[in-house]
């Protein structure tokens, strides 16, 4: 087994089910696992959690701790710009907070960032350099 891999992640939400209803917004669909302390999204290849942001603390054995959002970005990647800039406006529409449009790259690519209700910062971009695979998944291409 690779240790290079992601299986879960899981997102400190403040409300479950505003957190809920902005995922099921963008289209997600829960997971039938899901409880009412914690909601699961299968993605391709992993999956991601919803979490009570007090819960997750305690349960990280931090109790009290105020948790944020740091320097981390999730990203979805689409294979074109149309792409991109439809999944952003249904991220705005959804109650998303828009950070930065979609607009052209200074790395040759097209990207945009919103953030969820919780301030989990997405990026949503199109990189020409990494082809997508037909899931939508991402293998990065092998140097040459």
């Amino acid at each position: 087994m690779t240790p290079q891999r992601v299986t879960l992640i899981t997102l400190g939400v403040a409300d479950m089910a505003r957190s809920r209803a902005f995922y099921a917004a963008l289209g997600w669909k829960m997971h039938p696992e899901s409880q009412e302390a914690v909601t699961f999204y299968q993605a391709n290849g992993f999956a991601v959690g919803l979490f009570g942001v007090e819960d997750l603390a305690a349960d990280q054995g931090r109790a009290g701790a105020a948790l944020g959002t740091r320097a981390t970005t999730l990203a979805q990647n689409f294979a074109t710009e149309a792409e991109v800039d439809a999944a952003y406006a249904r991220a705005v529409q959804a109650g998303a907070t828009a950070l930065k449009a979609p607009q052209t790259v200074f790395w040759g690519g097209y990207s945009g960032y919103f953030a969820d209700p919780d301030g989990h910062v997405w990026e949503l971009a199109m990189n020409p350099f990494w082809p997508l695979n037909d899931d939508g998944s991402l293998t990065l291409p092998d140097a040459d």
